[in-house]
């Protein structure tokens, strides 16, 4: 073989090995960029002196192996922080002492603790009246604010959403064009390859997935249940749509490739920024307004049951101090049958901040799971045909069908009514029924003694109520902290041995470029010299 031929196939190398190097650092800040190596190999179509050199390829440095863990670090730590974000503004609010409940409700028996000493004053009597309305207020407010933040939820899901079902359909369509690539051209096509790459790592930031490779080059992507969004060159929609059971609340469907929808169990996801929406709702918002509800509703029952046992200043009976509404139930929308459950506060002790899945069962009585706690019982009706439940009486009425599910939330929406009834400062309730009305204060002292008595759960007064209720908000704020500066040392961790791998270092592909320059200038004087050879030989000639 010529050395003209030798020293074009070493120039010809020598280009290839310089645009990769300077492909290599004009991407140094492209996100999502793999390194790139000029594959060079002896030509073996010469003699035995030698053919020179051929490129075999571009090679891409990728591990796979890292890069699968990268993502499934990286969507847990999306997930943690998603939680992060929404529990510091609950612990936020809660933890406020200058604004707080407990400031409040010290307050306003402290107030009460003045209408002890004077019963018949109208200052003591508007200082209660003003004192409760400030109280109350704060607990539609507290619940306002959370209920403000379920809406919000509802609205992130949607938009998650929706980036899953774009992304998904964007690597589809790359499975599509990597498939084209290499049948056309039978080399790899790396730039398409990070592209899909970026876009699987993308997709692990909003929901947790599982990807296998088939036939070498396509990507199958799938929810941790199997069910995929991505089948080579097809792609499945994740559908945000009103919870059967919950309609307050937007859930999870899928919808397969015939378009039918079905639900998600939330439990399916648990990375990604989906995954951490789905389980703060669950784990803390959900038991936020639940507890803060029971307390509510354990706050106005006891003492309008203690106001409706003394009489007031014309002497009459007390009425209801505080209103607060009836337990939420709500009957599945796939319900078969036309039965209904009405709900009434029944035993304050027994009131949970739990809520509960009633299930009909063919012989009448309700499958009941307590979705806190996990446990299920059954409970059939009593003799008045009434169901206790949680400390609420259910009143059944129509005829359910086997298998019809019917949600109750006791105090789920009761912080959000929750007010004073009570408008005329004489008809505060402060005295014992069995005393003349103006002057006595026993009622009073009975309405005072409330506040340290253990009513809520049965556990706990009305401040260690809501101090548990900030405590409980508090440690999942520092428990999701922590996970995530572990999660975070994680993922760093994994990406620098990514990069190692993968990333494009500048020292190093500088060097390269010098490397190549020189490589490209000695096969330069390989043609000149045959150049120079050549000459010599025809002068000879002539």
């Amino acid at each position: 073989m010529s050395l003209f031929s030798i020293g074009l196939s070493g120039l010809s190398a020598a280009q290839n090995a310089l645009s990769t190097t300077s492909n290599n650092i004009s991407n140094v800040y492209t996100d999502g960029y793999s390194r790139q190596l000029t594959l060079l190999g002896q030509n073996a179509s010469g003699g035995g002196a030698g053919s020179g050199v051929s490129v075999d390829g571009i090679q891409r440095q990728y591990n796979s192996y890292i890069s699968s863990q990268l993502n499934q670090v990286n969507s847990r730590q999306s997930a943690l922080e998603t939680y992060q974000s929404q529990v510091n503004q609950i612990n936020d609010l809660l933890a406020d002492s200058d604004s707080g409940l407990t400031t409040l409700m010290q307050g306003f028996f402290s107030s009460v603790e003045d209408l002890t000493g004077s019963p018949a004053d109208a200052a003591a009597r508007e200082g209660v009246l003003g004192t409760s309305r400030s109280m109350t207020a704060q607990f539609r407010a507290y619940d306002g604010y959370l209920s403000d933040m379920r809406e919000g939820i509802n609205g992130q899901i949607g938009d998650v959403v929706t980036q899953v079902n774009n992304l998904s359909d964007q690597i589809a369509d790359l499975n599509k064009q990597v498939t084209l690539a290499r049948a056309r051209s039978g080399e790899e096509p790396n730039a398409l390859l990070d592209q899909r790459d970026k876009l699987v790592s993308d997709l692990g930031d909003l929901v947790d997935v599982n990807v296998q490779v088939q036939d070498g080059s396509t990507y199958q992507v799938s929810l941790s249940n199997g069910m995929p969004l991505v089948a080579g060159n097809k792609s499945f929609d994740l559908v945000a749509m009103k919870g059967n059971e919950d309609p307050s609340s937007i859930t999870l469907g899928y919808e397969d490739g015939g378009g039918t929808r079905s639900a998600l169990k939330e439990s399916v996801v648990k990375g990604g920024e989906l995954g951490g929406l789905l389980s703060f709702r669950s784990e803390t918002l959900d038991s936020t307004q639940n507890q803060l509800g029971q307390l509510a509703v354990t706050l106005a029952r006891s003492f309008n049951a203690q106001h409706e046992a003394g009489v007031d200043l014309n002497g009459d009976a007390g009425e209801a101090f505080f209103a607060i509404g009836s337990p939420t139930v709500v009957s599945s929308a796939v319900n078969n049958g036309s039965g209904s459950l009405a709900a009434e506060y029944g035993d304050v002790s027994e009131l949970t901040a739990d809520d509960y899945r009633l299930t009909y069962q063919a012989d009448g009585s309700y499958s009941v799971e307590n979705l806190g706690s996990g446990e299920t019982r059954s409970v059939s009706p009593a003799g008045d045909g009434t169901l206790s439940v949680g400390g609420v009486t259910l009143t059944p009425s129509g005829t359910p069908a086997e298998g019809d599910v019917f949600m109750l939330q006791p105090t789920r929406n009761a912080a959000g009514v929750f007010e004073v009834a009570v408008t005329d400062t004489d008809k505060i309730a402060a005295a014992d029924a069995d005393s003349g009305g103006s002057g006595d204060n026993r009622n009073a002292l009975a309405l005072l003694d409330l506040q340290n008595q253990r009513l809520v759960g049965g556990s706990k007064t009305f401040s260690g109520g809501y101090a548990s209720l900030v405590s409980d908000v508090g440690n999942r704020a520092a428990i999701t902290q922590a996970n995530l500066t572990t999660q975070t040392g994680l993922s760093d961790q994994l990406f620098a041995y990514q990069q190692a791998d993968s990333g494009v270092n500048l020292d190093e592909e500088y060097a390269n470029l010098l490397k190549y320059q020189q490589y490209y200038s000695a096969n330069a004087k390989i043609i000149e010299a045959g150049s120079s050879i050549l000459d010599t030989i025809l002068g000879l000639r002539a």
